[in-house]
């Protein structure tokens, strides 16, 4: 009987080998992913955005209102926009909200 280690033998020493490399990288990979979530608990909420615009229910999602970024009646269909685009929906008729009035902080008389 020979003691070398048949071809057969190898290739499952080395699935052996891998498979433990392969646990060995899902722990790290587990840690690091646990890193990430703790750094990212401890980072501040972004600020809010200074306008946001109220999405309308059903297809295409059509625009509903205009509201300062932090007003509470705008719900969770918001998208942010800037100023020229907060100004450009009031004048295309996009009503703003009359809890927040961001028409009056935008200057807009219309």
């Amino acid at each position: 009987m020979s003691d070398n280690p048949s071809r057969l033998e190898l290739l499952r020493f080395l699935e052996r080998v891998q498979l433990q490399q392969l646990d060995q990288t899902r722990r790290w990979l587990h840690v690091e992913e646990q890193r990430q979530a703790e750094l990212a608990a401890r980072r501040p909420p972004p600020p809010p955005p200074d306008w946001v615009i109220q999405l309308g229910i059903g297809e295409g999602r059509p625009p509903m209102a205009v509201h300062v970024g932090v007003c509470g009646m705008a719900g969770k269909r918001v998208h942010a926009i800037d100023r020229a685009q907060a100004l450009r929906a009031l004048t295309e008729g996009i009503i703003p909200c009359p809890m927040c009035r961001p028409d009056r902080d935008l200057g807009y008389l219309g």
